[in-house]
This record gives structure tokens, C-alpha cells and sequence, in this order.
């Protein structure tokens, strides 16, 4: 800083200079090469600097011209004076804009005193514990004097405690070329004596090689200094060297969103983390108790709620997707590959809830499991069952349903259905499921049972056999055994090719196969007793089922045939699923055993896409994931929106999904940690260049993905210091996906991935653990992530957000309802159109205020209301240090309160406070009232649902124009209780924000005193969550 860097100036006409800023010789003052101006007045005095802002948060860079083209993380703004003007610049890396913010910041703190402090008290609880791991190991070691040092391989191992992740070979070659260079320089031809080089040759030369004090801590700074942590630490510290207890609790609440954290608390995680003793006697977190507790589990992306089961088990088993395996017992391909039990027991203990058993006749009366008109060798069926009533509990309690494809004679039948009852036993749910309930039963209600799929007689059959029609879900295969036989279908794939293998693009290089007719087969009345809520049924279209499918009825689709449903009714293809189970399996082309992509039947509520666990990749990582979000047991409950009787949906929307507020999730890719070279590469040695590749999945307006920068030869620590922004309409369906590639000319390479639902993503700053293209982790190998969720009003172009409420109102777009063309239920609906306008100026107008007085703070988007008061405190001191705003936290809405004169700008600040008040007051006084009326409207319109298509018919609407009516009354219904639930979100909202505002004005000393003040709890996600749906039952009535 003081030999100065070139930086960009933006200035209020959106015009940028370059310009070349440096510290005067006496660190008193910013100082740059004018154009026109007296070099005077080209610069600005330490004193008068109020604040250091980091990112494009203010007016100027607003409203450039050029915000776009402008890096957040590489933007960062001076104010400063009594004005409080701004200095706004670019730096040409974040790199720069680091070293210069951070510098500023201790300058303003430390004044010219700031390099006497850095050279002798900077770090110096991090010197004072390597000279004691240092000495400690020194007492451990055979030479007992500290100055002969310690062997090179105790040195090794003291880092590798810190660093785990550091080859030996790279800390040993870094221990000996710094050996190396210190005899150098000692050498007689550098001026040395030759006493100082007789101490240094036997150092390097003895047998045992030896590690002085002074290089072990340089290279220890080399290996374990992360130049990230250290600039975070540096932010949120208030002594620029360590965390105190006050600070790791503002970071913790503000930043990582912990709720309802003590100082107690924090004490305890400096206890467990903080390396020294002086640290932990003193309540300190040095550097590296801060990165060990940001390396620890509780600081990983994924949110440890969802390591156990914590959504609703109780409803009926149609509204989860279900965890599902298909021809378990392959584990390679599907023609020629092995069969084994291992493969049953692999998927049960990986949480899967649905194997598939196709049974044939075998040698000896005894039926087998295999695939037909294949080579693959087959298994004896009791070998399987016992292995699945063995492990069928293991990794979850609740059902387990077993899909047997019967294609034995009637003799083997017997002995099938008797190992069936002798095996599997009491698990066996053989209860008739009861004709009056309109839905199954729920996964609650069936724990540790055993579900029968397959074909059933029809009711009240009284022969001992009888006929029905076989499934045969392989013989497809057939007319292509000849062409894969010939190694048309044995290719590899390049490794991205296989990571992005979707569903769309394999099913349309498919041909259609041909029809083949549904062979008949006796079925034995006592295996057909066995199925029970499972039974199987051929699916002929849409109204077919509506009409006559029974709950415990399920269809089975082929990719193709699902693909095409889809495609062209997706409407139709939800409805089917809020009543009836649907499972979907690969196509039998797909003799590579790969995988269709499952969220491209999800998103249609298609609760059984069985996968084929022996094969790696996107698709099996996908699913993976998605069933971790419930403790792994299987089953994971759809979307709101999938299960309502009445609502509208649509699988192929590339839209804003109806009645679900859009989130906005913010990724920033600071660095990577231990990054292996890929596997099997040679070509570069142990070069690497990664990059990151962030991807969205979900529903199609959700698909998207981005990248960072390469960073060239570094695996250790590369920092990408990159930021992206990406629009979910759907969070409940989508998924977020991590993925670190090696950049090469020939191929770029796969060195690791991280799949995890956006459900269970954890704000704040993240490591996510990386894992290999067969899904184990990768040792040690993370990334360091910044995530944060926002509701849509929060992002955008903020240039475009810092309007008026007059002016939002006046742009203000409202959800519209759909005329039937049905007179007696339009004039119903049509009650509800100003309440829904009420409704979206009482939530538009609170987003709006709190989105403008976040940007008067001088905070990004992501940032909530408790940083935007934290940061406000920085700046709202008078020269004497006595804050000149403070909150009068009595009332149940804190005021803010002037102490004295205030500036203009502080003057906008109070007013833009008052005016986020007062729209939070009238959310949480009024939604209620707008809500209830809202339900009187809808349980009105209910009313009409059961005869539509009578009163369709006597407004004469028939064929389409009756349909589109149908359909315009479910996008009625499902506005009206998305209009509802966002209100409730909103009033949620208030409450979260005015117990942020307490908490961090008594966090940032800008609270007035009052007796009986103490510390609000700010809600975490799930609680807000579970609060804004406590009402969803009473909307449902």
C-alpha cells in the first residue's frame, strides 16, 4: 500500500479512471495522481475515513452505468468526512481489493502506530503456541537442546496436525530448500564468517536431518496460513489479531445464522477450538482456532437436522418420493454382468426402501432371481429374501416394498409364496388395505414392514389360481441381445460425458421399441393374497385412472413412456400422482446399467424412479443426495405444491411456479483445499488447474449452471474468489451441485463433486467436503463457500431496486385469477381480487423499505437486517466516540432515537428506518385479518369442486373448454393459497427482522439503557419454516 497499486475510480457519471493510490510516507493520508486537480486535494486524511465498505454497496455504484461489468469481489468503497462522501474503486483482483481493505481497516483502528503493531504483536498468540509445540516436541526428541532443533520427520508431523491434507513430500522438499538457501547465504562469498557455516553444514548434513525453530514457524506459516481465513478473521475481529467472545458471537448470529447463541456459548467453541492455552485461559480464537472450527463438522454445508428424520411421517405413503433400486441384485451390467446378494445388501444399507426380485423357475423346484433373456447368472430366491429380511431395517424403519416380477409356473409359485410367508414373516404386511380410505396408509403406520408388489387376482376370486397379465419389463431386450452381444453398447464415455448424461437426451437417441402384447399367465391365489397396498396394474391413460385406479393400485412406466407423459400432459402427470403411485424404470436398452435422471420424473411426482446403484455418477449422486435430506430412511416428502388435491402445476414450467415465493440463493466460491490430482491422469504430473463448476437442478426454469476462473498449478489452496446468483422458483425440488474439474487442453478431468438439496443447505461461511465420481469422500479435499438465501425482492440490479414505494406501486405487477366462464363461481373469485392486491402491497411495500434501508447501510443483498444494523454502528459515532443514533428497545417495534444533530445522510437512515417500521407494523397487524378472508373465499369456491363438469355443461362448455375451465379453477385455488402462505412468511418476516434489530443493538452497543432488556432469539430456517405452515392444515379445511 505504501508503493501504491492502480485502481479504478467510478465516478457518479458512470465514467472510470485509472488512477494510482497510495499511502502517504507517514500513513496519514490516501493519496492518488490527479488529472486536473491540485495534488492537494487529491487526497483524503486517515482521520476523516469513517468507513471501509467492501462490494458495489453504494449510490454511486448503484446507479453506474457500468455495475454489470463491475466484480463484487474485487469493488470496494471509502467514506469518509462529514458528509460522508464516498471514494469508490476497483481493484484488478480480490487479491488487491483484500490487502487494501483490510489495511485500511487497521490503519483507521491502529492510526500510525498500525506496523509497530504488526511487527510485534501480530499473530503473537499464534507464535507463542508453535514455540511450545515446538519445544514440546524438542522434549520428546533424543536432543534435548532447542537450538540443535528437531528430526525433519517430527517437523513433518507437526504441520500435518494442522494441515492434514500436505503430502509429506511437499512440507520435506519446502523444509530442505530453505535449508538450502540459508547456507547459500551464509556462504563465504556472500560475506559470511565461516564460523556460521560450520553451524549450518552439519544441520543439513547429518544423518538424522534437523529442523530449526525459526524454520519450522516459516514453513508452518507457509502450509497453514490461509490468506482467506485471515481476511475473514480480520473483518469481523475488533482487534484485527483474534476473536474475542463479543466478536465470535456477532459472526456467529450475523454470518452464520445460528440462533439464540450465548456468550457462554461462544466460550465453549473457543474452548473446544483455540489451540493455545493462553487463547483458551484469555477467551481468544486465534487464526487457527478459527479455521479448525470453520474446518469442524457443525461449520459444513450440509445441515445436520437432516443427518436424522425431521419432516412429516404420517401422511399417506403416495406423498414421498421413496428410495428405489432397480434389478438389485445386478452389480454390473445388464446383460452379461454377475448377479450377487451383496447387491441387495449395498442398497438396503444405503437407505433404499423399493428392491426389485424377478423370479423364474430354477433347477430342483427351487426359484431363482436373474433377468431374463439375459446372461447373467441367476441366485436362489431364499438367498435373497434371507438377505432382506436381514438387512430390510437397517438403515431405516419405515416400509420396505419389494417389486416381484412372477415368471415361475404354478408349481414354483407354491414354493415362492412359502418362502415368502417362512422368511420374510410377521414383517410381511399381509393386511387388506380398507376400501373406504381414499389414500394409503402413511410410512408411520407401516414401520418395519415388508411390501409385495406385483399382480393380484381379481376381488373376491375363490379358485386357487387364476389368470392375469405378466409383466415383463426386460423383453424389450430381446430384439437387441444381437447388437449388444457385438459391443455396440460397451463404450466408456468421456467423464464429463458421463457426469451430464441426461434423461431427455438418452431417451430421444433411443428408438422406440415395438409393441408387445401383455402375455397371460396363471397366478396362484395364495402369492396373489400376499399383495396387499401395492398391487400392480397396467396403465392405460390418464382419465382411465381417475376413473377406475384404487388407491392401493400402482402403475409402472418405462423411461420412454414416462418421458413422452411428461412431455406432453405434465399436468396430468401430477394430478395421477397426488392419489396413486407411480414407478418409473430405466429402459432395458440400457444395457450399460446407466441411469435415467431422476429429477425429471420427480418433478412430474413420480415417487419410484428406480436407479441402478452399481453404476456411478450424476444421476446415482443426485439421488443420493436428495435422500439424505430425511435422515437417510428413504423416503422424502414432495412439495406442498405435488400433494394438494386442488392446485396447479406444471412439470415442464420454465417460469415463476405459482403460489411459491421465489428464493434467491447466493454462491461465493472463495477457495479450494487438498485438491487430489484425477484419477488415472498422467499427462500433467502432479499439476493441476482447477476450476468449479456451481449447478442448479431442479425443475427446467431452475436448470442452470456456472463456473469459475481457472487457477493455474495450485491444488493445495487455490482461491477463486468468484460469486453467482441464481433464481430458484421451486426450493423445495431443487438441488444444489459442486463440482471441481482439472482444466486441460486434451480433456478437462473430474477430481471431485458435491451434490446437496437446497433444503438442507446451511448459510454463511461453509466447507464442502468432496467426493469422488463414485460417492466416497475424498480425504481431507474441500471447498470454502459463502451461501446465503434471499427472498426475489432482495436481488436483481440494486440500481433498479432503490425505488419509492409510489414508484414500485406504479410497476407493481399482481398475480391475476382466471375467469371459468362459469358465472356462479367467477363472481366468487372475483371477491378475492382486491384482497390479493392488499395482500401483495402489504408484503411489497415491508420488502421494499427493508431493501432500501439495507442499501442506505451500505450492505449487499444477501445481507439481513441484524449486519445491516451491525454495520450502521461503525459509522454512527461522533468524534468522541458516543454513538449519535441509538434504539430505544422497549417497545416491541425498537425506534431509532437521534442524540443530537445529525447529517443528512444519517438523517435518511432514521427516516428509511421509521418508514420499514411502520410497513412491518402494518404486515403484522393486518395479514391476519386479510388471510382469513382470503380462506372464507377459497372454502366458498371449494364448494363448487365436486360439479364443475355439471355446471360446465349448463353454461354449455364442453370438450377443451370445459378442461381449460377445470384447470383455471385449480390455478384459482392454488393463487389463493400461495397468496395466503406469503403473508404468512411475511408476518414471520416482521418478527425475524425486529429480533434482529434487538439483538445486534444490544450486540453493537447501540442500545439506550433500559432495566429488563435482554437478548430476543432470532429463529433458524426450519423454526421460521414450521411457523409459516402451522396454518396450512386450517387453509386445507
Amino acid at each position: 500500500m505504501v508503493e501504491g497499486s492502480e485502481l479504478k475510480k467510478v465516478r457518479p457519471n458512470s465514467r472510470v479512471y485509472q488512477r494510482y493510490y497510495l499511502l502517504d510516507a507517514g500513513l496519514q493520508a490516501l493519496c492518488w495522481e490527479p488529472s486536473k486537480k491540485d495534488s492537494d486535494k487529491a487526497r483524503i486524511a486517515l482521520a476523516s475515513i469513517r468507513e471501509v465498505r467492501t462490494g458495489r454497496n453504494t449510490e454511486v455504484f448503484r446507479t453506474s452505468g457500468v455495475y454489470e461489468q463491475i466484480s463484487e469481489d474485487c469493488a470496494f468503497s471509502i467514506i469518509y468526512g462529514e458528509l460522508y462522501e464516498s471514494l469508490d474503486l476497483v481493484a484488478h483482483s480480490t487479491e488487491v481489493a483484500h490487502i487494501w481493505v483490510t489495511g485500511l481497516r487497521y490503519l483507521i483502528q491502529y492510526g500510525k502506530n498500525a506496523l509497530d503493531m504488526l511487527a510485534s504483536k501480530q499473530h503473537s498468540l499464534r507464535l507463542g503456541w508453535l514455540e511450545q509445540l515446538f519445544a514440546s516436541a524438542a522434549d520428546l526428541d533424543s536432543h534435548t537442546d532447542i537450538e540443535q532443533g528437531i528430526c525433519l520427520q517430527s517437523a513433518v508431523k507437526l504441520i500435518q496436525t494442522v494441515n492434514p491434507g500436505v503430502s509429506n513430500g511437499k512440507v520435506e522438499h519446502r523444509f530442505k530448500e530453505l535449508q538450502r538457501g540459508r547456507i547459500e547465504s551464509l556462504s563465504p562469498n556472500n560475506g559470511s564468517g565461516a564460523n556460521d557455516l560450520t553451524i549450518v553444514k552439519p544441520t543439513l548434513g547429518a544423518r538424522n536431518e534437523r529442523v530449526t525453530q525459526r524454520e519450522f514457524i516459516e514453513v508452518f506459516h507457509d502450509f497453514c496460513t490461509r490468506p482467506e481465513i485471515y481476511f475473514l478473521l480480520v473483518q469481523f475481529s475488533s482487534n484485527k489479531e483474534f476473536l474475542d467472545v463479543q466478536d465470535l458471537t456477532r459472526f456467529l448470529e450475523a454470518e452464520q445464522g445460528v440462533a439464540q447463541v450465548t456468550e457462554e456459548d461462544s466460550l465453549s467453541l473457543i474452548q473446544s477450538h483455540e489451540p493455545s492455552e493462553e487463547g483458551q485461559q484469555q477467551g481468544y480464537l486465534s487464526m487457527d482456532g478459527f479455521n479448525s472450527y470453520l474446518m469442524s463438522p457443525e461449520c459444513h454445508l450440509f445441515d445436520r437436522e437432516h443427518d436424522t428424520v425431521c419432516q412429516d411421517m404420517s401422511q399417506p405413503l403416495s406423498h414421498y418420493f421413496i428410495n428405489s433400486s432397480h434389478n438389485t441384485y445386478l452389480i454390473e451390467d445388464q446383460y452379461k454382468g454377475p448377479s450377487d446378494i451383496s447387491g441387495y445388501i449395498r442398497a438396503l444399507k444405503m437407505g433404499c426402501r423399493c428392491v426389485e426380485v424377478d423370479i423364474w423357475d430354477g433347477p430342483d423346484e427351487e426359484p431363482v432371481v436373474c433377468t431374463g433373456h439375459t446372461l447373467c447368472p441367476p441366485l436362489a430366491l431364499r438367498n435373497v429374501l434371507e438377505a432382506i429380511a436381514r438387512f430390510a431395517f437397517v438403515a431405516s424403519e419405515y416400509p420396505l416394498i419389494v417389486c416381484i416380477e412372477n415368471h415361475c409356473s404354478l408349481r414354483q409359485q407354491k414354493v415362492m409364496t412359502q418362502h415368502l410367508v417362512r422368511i420374510l414373516g410377521d414383517q410381511l404386511s399381509t393386511q387388506p388395505p380398507d376400501e373406504r380410505e381414499s389414500y394409503l396408509p402413511s410410512p408411520q403406520d407401516l414401520r418395519h414392514r415388508i411390501l409385495l408388489k406385483g399382480k393380484k387376482l381379481e376381488p373376491g376370486w375363490e379358485a386357487e389360481e387364476g389368470e392375469v397379465s405378466e409383466e415383463d419389463e426386460g423383453a424389450e431386450m430381446c430384439p437387441r441381445m444381437k447388437a449388444a452381444s457385438n459391443g455396440g453398447a460397451g463404450l466408456e464415455d468421456s467423464p464429463k460425458e458421463k457426469q451430464q448424461r441426461s434423461f431427455n437426451s438418452t431417451a430421444a437417441s433411443q428408438c422406440n421399441p415395438p409393441h408387445l402384447p401383455h402375455k397371460q399367465f396363471h397366478l396362484l391365489k395364495e402369492l396373489s393374497d400376499l399383495v396387499t397396498l401395492c398391487e400392480s396394474v397396467h396403465f392405460v391413460d390418464f382419465p382411465t385412472s381417475r376413473k377406475s385406479q384404487k388407491p392401493w393400485q400402482l402403475c409402472s412406466f418405462n423411461e420412454t413412456q414416462a418421458g413422452r407423459l411428461a412431455g406432453e400432459t405434465p399436468g396430468d402427470f401430477v394430478n395421477q400422482n397426488k392419489r396413486f403411485l407411480s414407478r418409473v424404470y430405466p429402459s432395458p436398452m440400457r444395457i450399460d446399467s446407466s441411469n435415467v435422471n431422476p429429477q425429471d420424473l420427480w418433478k412430474c411426482g413420480c415417487q419410484i424412479v428406480s436407479m441402478n446403484f452399481q453404476t456411478a455418477g450424476l444421476m446415482m449422486d443426485l439421488n443420493a443426495a436428495w435422500f439424505r435430506q430425511n435422515g437417510n430412511c428413504g423416503y422424502v416428502l414432495r412439495p406442498a405444491i405435488m400433494r394438494r388435491e386442488v392446485s396447479y402445476f406444471s412439470a415442464d414450467t420454465r417460469d415463476t411456479v405459482p403460489g411459491v415465493l421465489p428464493q434467491l440463493l447466493h454462491v461465493k466460491v472463495i477457495s479450494g483445499q487438498n485438491l487430489p490430482k484425477p484419477r488415472g491422469s498422467v499427462a500433467k504430473g502432479d499439476v493441476v488447474d482447477p476450476y468449479v463448476y456451481v449447478e442448479i437442478h431442479g425443475i427446467p426454469a431452475d436448470c442452470t449452471e456456472r463456473r469459475t476462473r481457472t487457477v493455474s498449478q495450485n491444488c493445495d489452496n487455490p482461491v477463486f474468489d468468484e460469486s453467482f446468483e441464481f433464481q430458484i422458483n421451486l426450493p423445495e425440488l431443487a438441488m444444489v451441485r459442486f463440482v471441481v474439474l482439472d482444466d486441460d487442453f486434451i480433456g478437462d478431468e473430474f477430481i471431485g463433486q458435491y451434490t446437496i438439496p437446497l433444503e438442507c443447505v446451511q448459510p454463511g461461511y461453509r466447507h464442502v467436503p468432496l467426493q469422488s465420481l463414485t460417492g466416497e469422500d475424498l480425504p481431507h479435499a474441500k471447498l470454502f463457500v459463502h451461501v446465503a438465501l434471499t427472498n426475489r425482492r432482495g436481488g436483481g440490479k440494486p440500481h433498479k431496486r432503490g425505488l419509492s414505494v409510489r414508484k414500485a406501486r406504479r410497476r407493481r405487477d399482481y398475480t391475476a385469477l382466471r375467469d371459468l366462464e362459469i358465472r356462479v363461481v367467477d363472481e366468487v373469485f372475483k371477491m378475492a381480487g382486491p384482497l390479493l392486491r392488499e395482500a401483495t402491497d402489504l408484503r411489497e411495500n415491508m420488502q421494499n423499505s427493508v431493501a432500501m434501508f439495507r442499501e442506505l447501510c451500505g450492505v449487499s443483498a444477501v445481507s439481513n437486517l441484524m449486519q445491516c444494523i451491525l454495520a450502521l454502528g461503525s459509522r454512527v459515532r461522533g468524534p468522541d466516540g458516543i454513538p449519535l443514533l441509538l434504539f430505544d428497545l422497549q417497545k416491541h417495534y425498537p425506534t431509532l432515537e437521534p442524540q443530537g444533530a445529525l447529517p443528512d445522510v444519517l438523517r435518511r437512515v432514521v427516516s428509511t428506518y421509521d418508514m420499514m417500521v411502520q410497513a412491518s407494523k402494518a404486515v403484522f397487524e393486518l395479514s391476519d385479518g386479510i388471510y382469513e378472508r382470503i380462506l372464507h373465499i377459497k372454502i366458498a369456491a371449494m364448494t363448487f369442486h365436486e360439479h364443475l363438469q355439471s355446471l360446465a355443461a349448463k353454461e354449455g362448455l364442453k370438450g377443451r373448454k370445459a378442461g381449460r375451465a377445470v384447470e383455471s379453477f385449480t390455478w384459482n385455488i392454488t393463487i389463493l393459497k400461495g397468496q395466503a402462505d406469503l403473508l404468512t412468511y411475511a408476518k414471520a418476516e416482521v418478527e425475524e427482522n425486529m429480533k434482529q434489530v434487538h439483538d445486534a443493538a444490544l450486540t453493537g452497543n447501540l442500545a439506550r439503557e433500559s432495566r429488563g432488556v435482554t437478548r430476543a432469539r432470532s429463529q433458524s430456517r426450519k423454526s421460521q419454516h414450521d411457523n409459516a405452515n402451522a396454518c396450512d392444515e386450517r387453509f386445507q379445511r
